[in-house]
């Protein structure tokens, strides 16, 4: 079962669409409105078992001020206003779609910032410093963002914005905090770090699964009767990364050594998806549904995307410098 679920969470490219496929199909031959009540818990599973990992102690532990403060004008001064602007060329009568992918824009990094800057050879440390501050300030600057930019042209309950973003970001992080400590003590560091810190991922990726699937389940007719629909939300996305990438890259060769210009490619690069979707799923009702798409939509060119972007770093940023030995 655990190798079962160790794939889907290892091929998101593949069970990423397989869900959004099965999600239609359902939805085409079940009435899904029953499925509503599975977005609370599912949302939970998504993001609870992710905060279990979140190394918040690695904030305070010193590092380049510099690449941080670079990192966050990439995330925040840059991404989101290439999304709006996208958002109003290709959506312009769209408001939700162009909300959706203004959400990818907004909440930057994931766990998957630190893995693929350790598979890569980067910074780790930076970039888990980089998830952290990512994240919180994500989540915080999100409500703002959305009114400011969206709020002319679809109701954003600011409110309600902060209340959901407390109850499935901030609340999970306590509860994530205090249940680490808890395994810690009952089990050891030793046990938790060998045995149970690389499941909870697993849950996550099930509830993100969960979550897509229920998405496309509600939006099953409307997809059916506009299949093309959801090739031009291709485009918006690829452009997002591609640019995101090429401006990353070229600031970090030109500011960082290679270590720390890896960890600004994936600290910058990569958004948190998840958390796109619990708030859209969770704030606008029956209207996250569609916002939800263009978000799940993300997860297939990420991947990918990041995937090829480790085979490449040698021969953008050069191999990385021997370890030495120490006798």
């Amino acid at each position: 079962m655990w190798k079962f679920l160790f794939a889907l969470q290892q091929n998101l490219i593949w069970s990423i669409p397989i869900s959004m496929i099965a999600g239609i199909i359902f939805g085409l031959v079940v009435d899904p409105s029953f499925l509503k009540a599975g977005i609370i818990p599912l949302t939970f599973l998504m993001v609870y078992p992710m905060m279990i990992n979140l190394q918040l102690n690695k904030v305070f532990m010193g590092g380049s001020l510099r690449l941080q403060l670079v990192t966050q004008l990439i995330n925040f001064g840059i991404i989101p206003f290439l999304a709006f602007g996208l958002g109003k060329i290709f959506f312009p009568d769209q408001p939700l779609i162009a909300l959706g992918l203004l959400l990818t824009s907004l909440l930057p990094t994931s766990g998957m910032t630190i893995s693929w800057t350790g598979f890569a050879k980067g910074n780790l440390n930076a970039a888990i410093q980089m998830t952290v501050i990512g994240l919180i300030a994500g989540s915080l600057a999100t409500p703002f963002y959305a009114k400011w930019l969206m709020g002319t042209v679809i109701e954003i309950p600011l409110l309600d914005v902060f209340k959901q973003i407390v109850i499935i970001v901030f609340l999970p992080m306590l509860l994530g905090f205090v249940t680490k400590q808890v395994l810690i003590a009952t089990v050891g560091e030793s046990k938790y770090n060998k045995n149970l810190k690389q499941k909870f991922p697993v849950f996550s990726t099930i509830g993100v699964l969960g979550i897509v699937f229920v998405a496309l389940a509600l939006k099953s007719q409307s997809i059916v009767s506009h299949p093309a629909n959801l090739l031009t939300y291709f485009v918006p996305l690829i452009l997002i990364y591609g640019i995101n990438f090429i401006l990353s890259t070229v600031v970090g060769k030109a500011l960082f050594e290679r270590g720390d210009a890896i960890a600004l490619v994936y600290g910058t690069v990569m958004r948190n998806l998840s958390i796109a979707l619990a708030i859209a799923i969770s704030v606008f009702g029956t209207q996250g549904a569609e916002i939800a798409l263009i978000i799940a939509m993300g997860y297939i060119i990420q991947v990918q995307a990041a995937a090829w972007y480790v085979k490449l770093t040698d021969r953008i940023f050069g191999a990385p410098l021997p370890e030495v030995e120490m006798s």
